[in-house]
């Protein structure tokens, strides 16, 4: 069965296993010592650093014309757009993305972003290309 046939399948789609590698290292951040060397340390963030990243912020083009998924939320009652999302679960072709924020506070530059309460699935048969953004910071996720 050609991949024209199952548009919903995962089996050969390539952005959908990138995206649960990344979910998986965001949910296991907080359960190892930032400090430590070695292989079982998840790779968010560079070393040696205090704080244990935990989002690995990604950008996913559209398919149709190359351009990066842009989004709303409103995040302190300011409505804004963005196409820097973080990746919350993937089950199938469907992907359930939270929409991050440039951080206003530009004291705290390992954390670049913030998370916002927009979320959005999105079907991954629809993206194109993926993105990944330098491992950040977000509290409260």
């Amino acid at each position: 069965m050609s991949q024209e046939e199952r548009p919903n399948s995962n089996e050969d789609c390539c952005i959908a296993s990138i995206l649960k590698v990344i979910v998986t290292l965001q949910n296991r951040s907080d359960k190892f010592d930032c400090l430590k060397d070695g292989c079982d340390r998840p790779f968010l963030g560079p070393l040696p650093t205090t704080i244990c990243f935990n989002t690995r912020p990604v950008e996913l083009y559209r398919c149709s014309d190359g351009l990066a998924w842009t989004l709303p939320y409103t995040l302190n009652g300011i409505a804004g757009t963005s196409s820097v999302l973080r990746v919350e679960n993937v089950e199938g072709c469907c992907c359930t993305c939270r929409v991050l924020a440039p951080n206003p506070d530009t004291t705290t530059p390992e954390s670049a972003y913030v998370g916002t309460d927009a979320f959005f699935t999105i079907n991954l048969s629809c993206v194109g290309a993926l993105r990944c953004l330098a491992d950040t910071y977000i509290n409260c996720v």
